[in-house]
């Protein structure tokens, strides 16, 4: 029996929703820091992608092995700029409205990723209990 990978996903998805907390707080924070460039990292899909998605079984220990997420694949990168506040005076390209927005998207994609987890870990303990 194939291990269930769902809650691997969840586990990185939560993993990649903490680095972008801490990015987006910290661009927060930097608000009025002059030059400051607002910062954001590459997005979940884009992780995804740099993986296969389906695993073939390894029935033999000679077969290779598939690469797991690795850290690399979350790479922090200046955020583009906004058009509608562009680069200030100070030369500092944080929009607190942008940065705002992006808290709650986070707040989001994590409730729904703890909620999916939550229901999967009750389909299977109903499945047990039979």
């Amino acid at each position: 029996m194939q291990p269930i990978q769902l809650f691997q996903l969840a586990a990185r998805q939560a993993d990649w929703l903490a680095v972008r907390q801490e990015v987006v707080a910290s661009n927060i924070a930097n608000a009025n820091t002059p030059k400051y460039l607002a910062k954001d990292i590459t997005p979940f899909s884009a992780v995804l992608d740099t993986t296969t998605t389906v695993q073939m079984a390894r029935t033999n220990p000679n077969h290779m092995a598939l690469s797991d997420l690795s850290d690399e694949d979350i790479a922090v990168k200046e955020s583009e700029l906004n058009d509608e506040i562009g680069m200030q005076e100070s030369g500092n390209s944080v929009s607190i409205a942008e940065e705002l927005t992006k808290t709650g998207e986070i707040k989001r994609q994590h409730e729904l990723n703890t909620n999916l987890v939550a229901s999967f870990h009750r389909m299977m303990l109903m499945t047990v209990k039979r």
